[in-house]
């Protein structure tokens, strides 16, 4: 069995629903660590219904469990990785901060590690979006020096014609353009009017 298939068995034990593995060599933030290791747990269907016109308490709570949650799979991915003589560095929230010099996004996000490892791609309102769940998602990662069996990169929108994002947005933040990897964030969505 390849490390690919053994780190995709490790992710799944720990109750991931999907797990990417991208080439991100022309964008780390960490050199030598050329591989990304991204994966995802949806939200519950019953939280999300839940929804109506704003977040709920229910929904924070669950965000939060899941933040934690990946966290924790990151670490334990993190260790994995180090025990089979690669290096690794987990991706969790109190590592990851935002980066004041490009409007408040984070260096390297998850959300850019799924598009390049072909979990989904980046919808109008600027959520990473899979065939499976949408946008009802929480994503994390770690970034390895581990040569990877690399999924294909979606490099532009799959939303198409569809505009609900932008109708229902109430801050009028989503332009309606579809996402493409050469397009920043602010060609299409405009983070300030949230």
């Amino acid at each position: 069995m390849s490390l690919s298939e053994d780190i995709r068995k490790f992710l799944e034990k720990e109750g991931v629903a999907s797990t990417g593995l991208a080439d991100i060599s022309a964008i780390t933030p960490k050199s030598g660590l050329n591989s990304g290791i991204v994966f995802y747990i949806p939200y519950s269907k019953e939280t999300i219904k839940s929804i109506k016109k704003a977040p709920t308490d229910e929904y924070l709570n669950e965000y939060n469990e899941l933040n934690a949650k990946l966290d924790e799979i990151a670490i334990k991915c993190e260790e994995f990785l180090i025990e089979k003589g690669y290096k690794a560095y987990a991706q969790t929230t109190t590592r990851v901060g935002e980066n004041p010099e490009d409007n408040n996004q984070t260096f390297l996000p998850h959300k850019t590690i799924a598009t390049r490892g072909g979990l989904g791609w980046i919808g109008k309102s600027a959520l990473f979006v899979t065939n499976d769940y949408g946008s009802a998602i929480r994503l994390s990662s770690v970034l390895t020096n581990a040569k990877l069996d690399y999924g294909t990169p979606i490099n532009s929108s799959l939303c198409r014609m569809c505009v609900v994002c932008r109708n229902e947005c109430p801050g009028s933040a989503i332009s309606g353009l579809e996402w493409n990897s050469k397009m920043s964030r602010e060609d299409f969505f405009d983070y300030k009017k949230m």
